[in-house]
Parts: C-alpha cells; structure tokens; sequence
C-alpha cells in the first residue's frame, strides 16, 4: 500500500513537473495571445448578454481551481502513506517477547560463552569446532530460541541467534555471511531456523551450499529447490503445529535431498515450543489437550539433531 501511495505521488510530481515545463515553454507565446484572447471572450460575453467582469474573473480563477484539485489530491495519498506508515509502525512494535529468558539461560550455562550485543545472541562452547547460525521466526524475540540453542550447547556446538530488523528475518536473509565472518574459530556450520526463519535460512543455504555443513528447519520448509546439494537437512515439527501450513510442507519436500534429509514429526509439539515466547495467535483458539511441555519438545528436537549430524 505504501509504494503504491508513492510510486502514484511520484508518477503525479513527475507529470506536472512535465507540465510545467510545456508550460513555461509555451508561456511567451501565450502571453501576446492572451490579450487578444480576453478582448475575443469578452465581445463574445458581450454578443451573448454576459457581463464582461464575469468572463474576466472566470479566466483568472481557472488556475487557482486546478492547484486546489492537485493539492487535495497530495494532501489524500499523504494522509493515505501516513495512516499505512502508522498502521505497519503499530504492527512491527506488536511482537512476540521473552522477557527474562535471556538472565535464566545465563544462570543455566555454566562454564558455557552466553553474551549479546546488537547484532547476536550467542550460547556456545568456546572450544566448538561447529557452529550453528539461528533465524529466529517472524516477530518473536531472538531471546526466546535461547534454552534451545543451550541444549545444542552442551553438545558441543556454538549457536550464534541472529538479531534480525524488526524481528523479520525476510529482511535479512543474508545475515549468516557475518555471523560466519565473525567467529573464525568455528570451522564448521550449520544453518538453522524457525517458521519464516527456516525459510530464510533455506535461502542463505541454496546460495552458500559450500559453506554449510546442513540445514535445520523447525516447523518451516524450503521454497527453494536444495535437492542436488550435499547438505543435510532436518525438518521438525509438531504433531499440533496449529500455523505450519502442511500442504506445502508436503509439496516443497521435493526439494530437499533425498539421500541426506530426515523428517521428525514431535507428537504433541505446537507451532510455539521451540521458542520461549508463550502462545502464538493463530493457535489461540485451537485446543490444547494433548501437547507435551516445552522443555520435551524442545529436548526432542536436540535429540533429532544429535542423530543427524
């Protein structure tokens, strides 16, 4: 809505800047013939019973009618990009927190590198020689994948979590190159990531198969075709997902390799459970009986990973 709005304001400027410059080209020859052109009008007003003051006076306000059009136009696509502005503003603030999650895993990951600056969230061990470059999904806080990157943690492994703008990892899919860029210890990595994350992790991995050792994708799937690379990819996801949608999850499965990837279905594992961010909307009004915990669900999937790698 907002480029239109701007791409209409800017087609809008740009033909009356055109116009305008007809205008001043045409203005001189104008000029002699105007006079002539109101002494013409007013005899014909003057023939037709018309005041001449009346014809004089509708001349000169016919300019001023034409930029009081074009100024309500402006002035509507103006009030139309400031409440589209406004209403995108209200839903990027919206977004899923963790609060306190970052101090508890802090506390947990004892003789473990746990710190943060604006780019990153890393929970690793020092000494890995593999690392694993998380996107987090859309709108959640970073913060809250941080007990699953611990689990992964303890294995061995240095999970850096991206900090992605506004929480939207589709505006950063290329995230991982100074992730990897970064840490020059870690010789080896993965990519991983949860719902629109996943999918943009699939992205950064068809581009960068020679740098990757696999793909994990939680509650995602590829959109782009990774088939024919080496790369091993997990997929997981909950039996009561409640927002992944299963029918491309099936139809993009063609596009992972079909020698090295693995699926795990988590019986009783939601949409939400991979992260620490409470209960995702769309699940809000879907029924509960049945789900594990998340420590479960997230313990599973570290176990998953350990089998695959």
């Amino acid at each position: 809505m907002i480029y239109l709005c701007l791409a209409i304001m800017r087609m809008f400027l740009a033909r009356k800047i055109r116009n305008s410059k007809q205008a001043r080209m045409e203005r001189g020859r104008m000029n002699q013939a105007d006079q002539t052109g109101k002494t013409g009008k007013v005899i014909q007003a003057n023939q037709e019973g018309v005041s001449p003051d009346e014809v004089l006076k509708e001349i000169k306000e016919r300019p001023t009618r034409r930029w009081n059009w074009a100024r309500r136009v402006l002035l509507a696509l103006l009030a139309v990009v400031l409440v589209a502005l406004a209403g995108m503003g209200v839903w990027l603030a919206d977004y899923y927190h963790a609060d306190g999650v970052y101090d508890r895993v802090a506390q947990q990951a004892v003789s473990l590198e746990v710190a943060q600056n604006k780019s990153e969230i890393v929970v690793g061990d020092r000494k890995a020689q593999t690392g694993i470059v998380f996107y987090p999904g859309a709108k959640v806080d970073p913060a809250a994948y941080m007990p699953l990157m611990l689990r992964l943690a303890k294995q061995g492994y240095y999970c850096v979590i991206v900090k992605m703008p506004v929480n939207l990892a589709v505006l950063k899919a290329g995230a991982a190159d100074s992730v990897i860029a970064r840490h020059r210890s870690v010789s080896r990595w993965w990519i991983a990531g949860h719902s629109m994350g996943g999918a943009m992790a699939a992205q950064y991995a068809s581009k960068h198969t020679d740098q990757l050792q696999g793909v994990i994708l939680l509650a995602a799937y590829s959109t782009q075709d990774i088939s024919r690379t080496k790369l091993a990819v997990l997929t997981i996801y909950g039996s009561k997902d409640g927002v992944l949608n299963r029918a491309h999850l099936a139809k993009y499965k063609k596009n992972l390799p079909v020698t090295s990837q693995q699926t795990v279905e988590i019986p009783g594992g939601n949409h939400a459970r991979f992260g620490d961010y409470g209960l995702q909307k769309a699940m809000v009004r879907l029924p509960s009986p049945g789900l594990i915990s998340k420590a479960r669900q997230q313990r599973q999937s570290s176990d998953s990973f350990a089998s695959i790698r």
